[in-house]
């Protein structure tokens, strides 16, 4: 990944939020309740890929919104715990921090999910550009798709006058056309099957690998520099302007499937920040996914990069 600032953090901007998890034991039924485990964690695809990336050693800065309530204070304190530069976020008074309910099925897949992001609203045009110093000092900047469409323009437009890399999370179906102005901008892009074909309007089968590397091409073709297509336990397609190719999920006994996305983006991060090459820097991602995907955080608190490499097999 090319940088001016080699040595700088990553700046990741975007949702953060408190959620619930629940896992139901048995089979889900609709208008019924169901035996299960129901667990609270810290949440949000860039809250999460940023404590990931600090874990990996990576300096980063966090560049969300919170309410001034218990739940933003304890996110925030969380946060600076784990490494995490959490001096520019912003704290809103009256607002209610970020939330995410999910509900897991007995194969800890994602069955229904409800999320309240509102209080990243506040993170408007204007109040980026005031931040314009942190894209100056950044290594790059990783977005995700919960902001509004006037802010990503902001975000695109402060790292293209500071020549950062920038790298996205569509975050969802219904949020992932935000970025169809900006794949242009965009030096890797990491999405689900279900939101690449959101972005390119196709059909796309998880199942479907091959496909995915078409996919991921198509999206090269539109401006990406390297388009990554995650597809759950059938691995990732990827491709850049000069190599494709897919790699196969690493087994894992599925504990929680939350976050397994965000630490797949920060290790892949991790890797092209350290000219790892691209097949690797994927491998890595990999590797992040299943280590979380057997973990009952969604955030591994044990992760290095020790740790990444010795779940490869080579």
């Amino acid at each position: 990944m090319n940088t001016p600032n080699p040595s700088g953090p990553v700046l990741v901007i975007g949702s953060a939020s408190v959620d619930t998890i629940a896992r139901a034991a048995g089979p889900l039924s609709t208008g019924s309740s169901a035996p299960g485990r129901i667990r609270r964690a810290f949440g949000g695809v860039a809250r999460n890929t940023a404590e990931n990336l600090a874990r990996l050693g990576v300096p980063t800065v966090l560049l969300t919104a919170v309410g001034d309530d218990e739940g933003g204070r304890s996110l925030l304190a969380h946060a600076a715990s784990v490494g995490i530069d959490t001096a520019h976020t912003l704290v809103v008074p009256g607002a209610s921090t970020g939330g995410f309910l999910a509900v897991l099925d007995e194969r800890a897949a994602l069955h229904v999910a409800v999320d309240q992001m509102s209080a990243i609203a506040a993170l408007t045009p204007r109040f980026l550009r005031e931040k314009k110093l942190l894209f100056k000092e950044a290594a790059c900047v990783m977005i995700d798709a919960n902001l509004a469409p006037e802010a990503i323009a902001a975000v695109i437009s402060l790292a293209r006058s500071a020549k950062l890399p920038i790298c996205a999370d569509p975050t969802s179906v219904p949020l992932a056309p935000r970025l169809i102005p900006h794949l242009d901008d965009l030096a890797l892009l990491i999405s689900n099957a279900a939101e690449a074909a959101a972005i390119c309007d196709c059909e796309l089968a998880r199942e479907d690998s091959d496909r995915a590397v078409v996919v991921a091409k198509d999206l090269v073709a539109r401006g990406v520099e390297l388009a990554v297509v995650t597809l759950g336990e059938f691995g990732v397609g990827y491709a850049t302007a000069e190599v494709s190719g897919h790699i196969p999920a690493l087994r894992a006994e599925v504990v929680d499937s939350t976050g397994a996305g965000d630490a797949f983006t920060a290790a892949v991060i991790f890797g092209l920040l350290h000219e790892v090459p691209v097949d690797e820097a994927v491998s890595l991602g990999v590797s992040a996914a299943a280590l979380t995907l057997r973990s009952n955080h969604t955030v591994v608190p044990e992760l290095s990069e020790e740790l990444l490499y010795e779940q490869l097999v080579i």
